[in-house]
């Protein structure tokens, strides 16, 4: 197995690229003034962004592997490891690279906002799909944080530097949403075998070997992230893709209350709850009596 380069910091990236670090927690790098490489796989210590404008063969990404395609963005939260199969060639990347240190903007709104940027989480074959017009925008973004860098520090640098990453940041957000709308019939798709995953789970034994099906299991299933597979159903049918799976227990529950032969425990851990309360409460929550009320109902 390849060994994984660890880069800590912004100037060991920049040295390995035989680019100057003008600022230690920031660095915008252009490719094309980047000597040759060989592939490594790297693990980062803060976060990187990089648009990609050459096909480059096949990305380890964690565990998994992605054909990376030109013009593509993808987000990097420290810790995550990514690169390419050392095959010691060498080869001319193309394209950018935007990087910042958890520590840079520590402090700033933008610190308070980075969770809600969720495509950090993403896997890299959910990478952001740029069109021409999209990429010019990204990269005069880059040119302006490269500006700044350039600039002679004074007390605005940082916060210019911040705003326009944070800009940049949002413009991405505005560009997943086009890019979950174009690719509708895709994520609808999704949608079916989601809705045909929960319905076999709760026709087998699942719930009572493993309980529950959580969002993270239904992800795995759909070789999706939680992140983007959480952030597809949101769009697709405006409930949170807990919601979703809560929606048909309820649906399920439902049915079974309707065979007296069953009690309301026996449903309970028929579902996947250790405990027949939570059932009950879940229950009454989401259609507004109890379970018992409800099959006295019917």
């Amino acid at each position: 197995m390849d060994e994984i380069l660890k880069l800590d910091q912004i100037f060991q990236y920049n040295e390995m690229m035989g680019q100057e670090t003008l600022h230690p927690l920031v660095s915008v790098v252009d490719f094309s003034k980047c000597a040759p490489i060989q592939h490594r796989l790297q693990r980062y210590g803060f976060y990187a962004v990089f648009l990609k404008d050459v096909k480059c063969g096949d990305i380890r990404y964690g565990r998994n592997y992605y054909d990376y395609q030109e013009g593509t963005l993808v987000f990097l939260a420290p810790g995550q490891v990514v690169g390419f199969i050392n095959n010691g060639e060498y080869f001319q990347p193309k394209g950018w690279a935007l990087l910042f240190h958890a520590d840079l903007i520590r402090g700033t709104s933008l610190a308070r906002e980075m969770k809600h940027y969720s495509f950090f989480s993403y896997e890299s074959n959910e990478a952001l799909h740029l069109s021409e017009q999209e990429r010019r925008v990204v990269l005069e973004c880059f040119h302006n944080i490269d500006l700044e860098l350039h600039h002679a520090v004074d007390r605005h640098s940082k916060n210019l530097i911040v705003a326009n990453i944070e800009l940049f940041l949002n413009y991405c957000v505005r560009f997943y949403d086009r890019q979950f709308i174009t690719r509708s019939h895709v994520n609808k798709d999704i949608l079916t075998r989601f809705e045909n995953l929960l319905n076999d789970y709760f026709l087998s034994d699942k719930p009572q070997t493993i309980g529950l099906p959580s969002v993270q299991y239904c992800a795995e299933a759909l070789h999706l992230s939680p992140n983007y597979f959480g952030d597809l159903i949101k769009k697709e049918t405006g409930s949170s893709a807990q919601e979703y799976i809560q929606s048909k227990l309820i649906d399920v529950a439902k049915e079974r209350i309707f065979d007296t032969s069953l009690s309301v425990s026996e449903i309970a851990y028929g579902l996947g709850f250790k405990y027949p309360q939570h059932f009950s409460r879940l229950f009454k929550q989401k259609v507004g009596v109890s379970p018992n009320e409800y099959r006295s109902q019917s």
